[in-house]
């Protein structure tokens, strides 16, 4: 519970503070330590809490660039892919050869 304080260091720490203190001021101090102690775990798990959720956010926006250069070069490849271009050169010209008329 307390780590490497075993229960006779514990029982000589209470003692000297009740020698302190007094009976009086004790149990107002256990109160006040109990109260601190609280107060330490619930801002240590709000910093961890706020902790995780700027983690996810970074992350979320980490792949959302990576899905977002995914797609641009997905895009760029297919206008600069020649054979497309040759494709659609080819469809648009529709227009028949001119005929040389020689002249003479």
């Amino acid at each position: 519970m307390f780590g490497s304080i075993g229960m006779p260091e514990l029982i000589i720490i209470l003692v000297i503070a009740l020698i302190i203190f007094g009976p009086r001021k004790l149990p107002e101090l256990g109160k006040s330590l109990g109260r601190s102690l609280n107060e330490f775990k619930k801002a240590s798990t709000d910093l961890q809490n706020t902790l995780e959720q700027e983690i996810k956010i970074e992350e979320q926006k980490e792949t959302e660039a990576k899905t977002k250069s995914k797609f641009e070069s997905t895009t760029t490849f297919g206008s600069e892919n020649p054979v497309a271009k040759a494709d659609s050169d080819s469809d648009t010209d529709t227009a028949p050869p001119r005929e040389t008329v020689s002249r003479s």
